[in-house]
Protein backbone atom coordinates (compact mmCIF):
# COMPACT_ATOMS: atom_id res chain seq x y z
CA UNK A 1 0.00 0.00 0.00
CA UNK A 2 2.75 2.53 0.88
CA UNK A 3 4.36 1.80 -3.21
CA UNK A 4 1.07 2.49 -4.18
CA UNK A 5 0.56 6.09 -1.99
CA UNK A 6 4.06 6.92 -3.54
CA UNK A 7 3.29 6.24 -7.41
CA UNK A 8 -0.19 7.71 -6.84
CA UNK A 9 1.19 11.05 -4.70
CA UNK A 10 3.95 11.16 -7.33
CA UNK A 11 1.56 11.18 -10.10
CA UNK A 12 -0.40 14.36 -8.95
CA UNK A 13 2.79 16.68 -8.19
CA UNK A 14 3.37 15.78 -11.89
CA UNK A 15 -0.35 16.59 -12.86
CA UNK A 16 -0.14 19.85 -10.96
CA UNK A 17 3.07 20.79 -12.02
CA UNK A 18 0.84 20.87 -15.55
CA UNK A 19 -0.14 24.08 -14.23
CA UNK A 20 2.82 25.71 -14.63
CA UNK A 21 2.96 25.26 -18.59
CA UNK A 22 1.34 28.71 -18.63
CA UNK A 23 4.35 30.12 -17.86
CA UNK A 24 5.65 29.84 -21.69
CA UNK A 25 3.08 32.93 -22.24
CA UNK A 26 5.50 35.37 -19.53
CA UNK A 27 7.94 34.91 -22.39
CA UNK A 28 5.66 36.96 -24.89
CA UNK A 29 5.42 40.86 -25.15
CA UNK A 30 2.60 42.06 -23.52
CA UNK A 31 0.69 43.64 -26.75
CA UNK A 32 0.95 40.38 -28.48
CA UNK A 33 -0.54 38.15 -25.66
CA UNK A 34 -3.15 40.19 -25.50
CA UNK A 35 -3.50 40.08 -29.59
CA UNK A 36 -3.81 36.28 -29.82
CA UNK A 37 -5.63 35.93 -26.21
CA UNK A 38 -8.35 34.97 -27.72
CA UNK A 39 -7.45 31.65 -28.87
CA UNK A 40 -6.60 30.49 -25.63
CA UNK A 41 -10.03 31.20 -24.55
CA UNK A 42 -11.40 29.41 -27.48
CA UNK A 43 -9.56 26.46 -26.87
CA UNK A 44 -10.36 26.52 -23.09
CA UNK A 45 -14.35 26.46 -24.50
CA UNK A 46 -13.40 24.22 -26.91
CA UNK A 47 -11.80 21.86 -23.94
CA UNK A 48 -14.56 22.64 -21.04
CA UNK A 49 -17.33 21.96 -23.64
CA UNK A 50 -15.49 18.67 -24.65
CA UNK A 51 -14.57 17.36 -21.16
CA UNK A 52 -18.40 18.01 -20.02
CA UNK A 53 -19.80 16.94 -22.65
CA UNK A 54 -17.36 13.86 -24.14
CA UNK A 55 -15.84 12.44 -20.78
CA UNK A 56 -18.20 13.85 -17.75
CA UNK A 57 -21.46 12.88 -18.66
CA UNK A 58 -21.00 9.80 -20.27
CA UNK A 59 -18.85 8.60 -17.73
CA UNK A 60 -21.68 9.83 -14.84
CA UNK A 61 -24.48 7.90 -16.77
CA UNK A 62 -22.68 5.07 -17.77
CA UNK A 63 -22.37 4.41 -13.56
CA UNK A 64 -25.82 5.86 -11.96
CA UNK A 65 -28.49 4.05 -11.27
CA UNK A 66 -30.97 6.90 -11.57
CA UNK A 67 -30.18 9.25 -15.10
CA UNK A 68 -32.97 11.13 -13.27
CA UNK A 69 -31.24 12.30 -10.35
CA UNK A 70 -27.65 12.79 -13.11
CA UNK A 71 -29.34 15.69 -15.03
CA UNK A 72 -30.73 17.28 -12.15
CA UNK A 73 -27.28 17.04 -10.81
CA UNK A 74 -25.41 18.11 -14.54
CA UNK A 75 -28.84 21.24 -14.08
CA UNK A 76 -27.59 22.00 -10.58
CA UNK A 77 -23.95 22.30 -11.33
CA UNK A 78 -25.30 25.32 -13.81
CA UNK A 79 -27.24 26.91 -10.55
CA UNK A 80 -24.13 26.44 -8.43
CA UNK A 81 -22.46 28.57 -10.47
CA UNK A 82 -24.91 30.89 -11.58
CA UNK A 83 -25.54 31.71 -8.04
CA UNK A 84 -22.10 31.71 -7.27
CA UNK A 85 -21.07 34.35 -10.10
CA UNK A 86 -24.01 36.30 -9.40
CA UNK A 87 -22.68 36.44 -5.55
CA UNK A 88 -19.51 37.52 -7.23
CA UNK A 89 -20.76 40.01 -8.96
CA UNK A 90 -22.50 41.84 -5.85
CA UNK A 91 -19.60 41.42 -4.31
CA UNK A 92 -17.66 43.25 -6.92
CA UNK A 93 -20.31 45.52 -7.35
CA UNK A 94 -20.72 46.51 -3.61
CA UNK A 95 -16.79 47.10 -3.73
CA UNK A 96 -15.25 50.44 -4.76
CA UNK A 97 -13.17 49.68 -7.12
CA UNK A 98 -12.17 50.91 -10.63
CA UNK A 99 -12.69 49.34 -14.42
CA UNK A 100 -9.45 47.17 -13.81
CA UNK A 101 -10.62 45.06 -10.79
CA UNK A 102 -10.29 41.39 -11.26
CA UNK A 103 -13.87 40.16 -13.11
CA UNK A 104 -15.65 37.57 -11.50
CA UNK A 105 -15.02 35.13 -14.13
CA UNK A 106 -11.41 34.86 -12.88
CA UNK A 107 -12.47 34.00 -9.53
CA UNK A 108 -14.82 31.19 -11.22
CA UNK A 109 -12.32 29.67 -12.87
CA UNK A 110 -10.67 29.24 -10.27
CA UNK A 111 -13.40 27.85 -8.47
CA UNK A 112 -14.04 25.27 -11.07
CA UNK A 113 -10.32 24.36 -11.68
CA UNK A 114 -9.75 23.77 -8.27
CA UNK A 115 -13.26 21.05 -8.24
CA UNK A 116 -11.85 19.29 -11.32
CA UNK A 117 -8.33 18.79 -10.02
CA UNK A 118 -10.07 17.48 -6.70
CA UNK A 119 -11.56 14.86 -9.28
CA UNK A 120 -8.80 14.02 -10.91
CA UNK A 121 -6.83 13.30 -7.65
CA UNK A 122 -9.67 10.96 -6.79
CA UNK A 123 -9.44 9.47 -10.30
CA UNK A 124 -5.99 8.87 -10.06
CA UNK A 125 -5.67 7.42 -6.54
CA UNK A 126 -8.85 4.92 -7.33
CA UNK A 127 -6.88 3.87 -10.19
CA UNK A 128 -3.93 3.20 -8.53
CA UNK A 129 -5.97 1.21 -6.31
CA UNK A 130 -7.23 -1.12 -9.02
CA UNK A 131 -3.31 -1.65 -10.08
CA UNK A 132 -0.04 0.45 -11.05
CA UNK A 133 -0.08 0.30 -14.70
CA UNK A 134 -4.28 1.25 -14.62
CA UNK A 135 -2.75 3.99 -12.31
CA UNK A 136 -0.17 5.00 -14.79
CA UNK A 137 -2.62 4.77 -17.90
CA UNK A 138 -4.59 7.34 -16.09
CA UNK A 139 -1.85 9.95 -15.08
CA UNK A 140 -1.15 10.07 -18.55
CA UNK A 141 -4.04 10.47 -19.52
CA UNK A 142 -5.02 13.16 -17.28
CA UNK A 143 -1.89 15.14 -17.86
CA UNK A 144 -2.76 14.83 -22.06
CA UNK A 145 -6.13 16.49 -20.22
CA UNK A 146 -4.75 18.96 -18.65
CA UNK A 147 -2.28 20.51 -20.90
CA UNK A 148 -5.10 22.27 -23.02
CA UNK A 149 -7.34 23.06 -20.04
CA UNK A 150 -4.26 24.82 -18.44
CA UNK A 151 -3.40 26.62 -21.29
CA UNK A 152 -6.88 28.30 -21.08
CA UNK A 153 -7.21 28.38 -17.85
CA UNK A 154 -4.24 31.11 -17.63
CA UNK A 155 -5.33 32.81 -20.30
CA UNK A 156 -8.56 33.27 -19.13
CA UNK A 157 -7.13 34.13 -15.85
CA UNK A 158 -4.95 37.12 -17.71
CA UNK A 159 -8.44 38.30 -19.02
CA UNK A 160 -10.12 38.35 -16.16
CA UNK A 161 -7.26 41.39 -14.66
CA UNK A 162 -4.69 39.01 -12.86
CA UNK A 163 -1.10 39.92 -12.98
CA UNK A 164 0.76 36.64 -15.17
CA UNK A 165 2.77 36.07 -12.29
CA UNK A 166 -0.55 36.09 -9.76
CA UNK A 167 -2.40 34.25 -12.37
CA UNK A 168 -0.01 31.47 -12.38
CA UNK A 169 0.52 30.89 -8.72
CA UNK A 170 -3.22 30.69 -8.10
CA UNK A 171 -3.54 28.48 -10.72
CA UNK A 172 -0.78 26.42 -9.18
CA UNK A 173 -2.62 26.57 -5.88
CA UNK A 174 -6.09 25.26 -7.56
CA UNK A 175 -3.99 22.61 -9.35
CA UNK A 176 -2.78 21.43 -5.95
CA UNK A 177 -6.62 20.32 -4.80
CA UNK A 178 -5.56 16.96 -6.49
CA UNK A 179 -3.64 16.57 -3.93
CA UNK A 180 -6.24 16.05 -1.78
CA UNK A 181 -8.87 14.33 -4.32
CA UNK A 182 -6.18 11.53 -3.96
CA UNK A 183 -5.21 11.48 -0.18
CA UNK A 184 -9.35 11.25 0.48
CA UNK A 185 -9.42 8.04 -1.69
CA UNK A 186 -6.60 6.77 0.85
CA UNK A 187 -8.29 7.94 4.02
CA UNK A 188 -11.71 7.35 3.12
CA UNK A 189 -12.28 4.07 1.68
CA UNK A 190 -15.13 3.55 -1.13
CA UNK A 191 -15.25 7.85 -1.65
CA UNK A 192 -14.42 7.35 -5.11
CA UNK A 193 -18.02 5.35 -5.53
CA UNK A 194 -19.89 8.36 -5.03
CA UNK A 195 -17.54 10.46 -7.50
CA UNK A 196 -19.08 9.47 -10.71
CA UNK A 197 -22.54 10.14 -8.85
CA UNK A 198 -22.23 13.16 -7.30
CA UNK A 199 -19.36 15.10 -8.37
CA UNK A 200 -18.71 14.36 -11.74
CA UNK A 201 -22.17 15.72 -12.92
CA UNK A 202 -21.77 18.96 -10.81
CA UNK A 203 -18.41 19.33 -12.28
CA UNK A 204 -19.84 19.01 -15.69
CA UNK A 205 -22.58 21.62 -15.19
CA UNK A 206 -20.17 24.24 -14.15
CA UNK A 207 -17.75 23.68 -16.94
CA UNK A 208 -20.93 24.19 -19.04
CA UNK A 209 -21.86 27.19 -17.59
CA UNK A 210 -18.34 28.89 -17.56
CA UNK A 211 -17.80 28.21 -21.13
CA UNK A 212 -21.87 29.34 -22.81
CA UNK A 213 -22.43 32.21 -19.79
CA UNK A 214 -18.90 33.45 -19.77
CA UNK A 215 -16.25 32.48 -22.11
CA UNK A 216 -18.19 32.47 -25.29
CA UNK A 217 -19.58 36.24 -24.82
CA UNK A 218 -15.88 37.30 -24.51
CA UNK A 219 -15.13 35.69 -27.95
CA UNK A 220 -17.88 37.77 -29.18
CA UNK A 221 -16.39 41.14 -28.72
CA UNK A 222 -14.15 40.23 -31.41
CA UNK A 223 -15.65 41.25 -34.44
CA UNK A 224 -13.24 40.97 -37.67
CA UNK A 225 -13.87 37.69 -40.04
CA UNK A 226 -10.43 36.43 -39.79
CA UNK A 227 -9.97 36.45 -35.95
CA UNK A 228 -13.80 34.78 -35.46
CA UNK A 229 -13.00 32.23 -38.33
CA UNK A 230 -9.38 31.79 -36.07
CA UNK A 231 -11.78 31.39 -32.95
CA UNK A 232 -13.72 28.46 -34.37
CA UNK A 233 -10.92 26.37 -35.63
CA UNK A 234 -9.31 26.75 -31.68
CA UNK A 235 -12.33 26.45 -30.63
CA UNK A 236 -12.11 22.72 -32.61
CA UNK A 237 -9.28 22.29 -31.19
CA UNK A 238 -9.79 22.20 -28.03
CA UNK A 239 -12.89 19.95 -28.87
CA UNK A 240 -10.42 17.45 -30.58
CA UNK A 241 -8.04 17.25 -27.72
CA UNK A 242 -11.01 15.79 -25.48
CA UNK A 243 -11.71 13.52 -28.51
CA UNK A 244 -8.31 11.97 -28.41
CA UNK A 245 -8.11 11.37 -24.76
CA UNK A 246 -10.88 8.85 -25.39
CA UNK A 247 -8.68 6.42 -26.91
CA UNK A 248 -6.58 6.15 -24.33
CA UNK A 249 -9.58 5.24 -21.97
Amino acid sequence: MTTIYIYSLASVVIVSLISFIGVFTLSLKEEILKKYIFLFISIAVGALLGDALIHLIPEALETTPNVTLTSLLIIAGVLIFFILEKFLHWHHHGEDKDDDAVHPVGKLILFSDGVHNFMDGIIIGASFLVSVPVGIATTIAVILHEIPQEIGDFAVLLHAGYAKKRALLLNFFSALFSILGMSLVFLVGGISEYADLWFVPLAAGGFIYIAVADLIPELHKTKEARYSIAQIFAVMIGVLAMVALTFLE
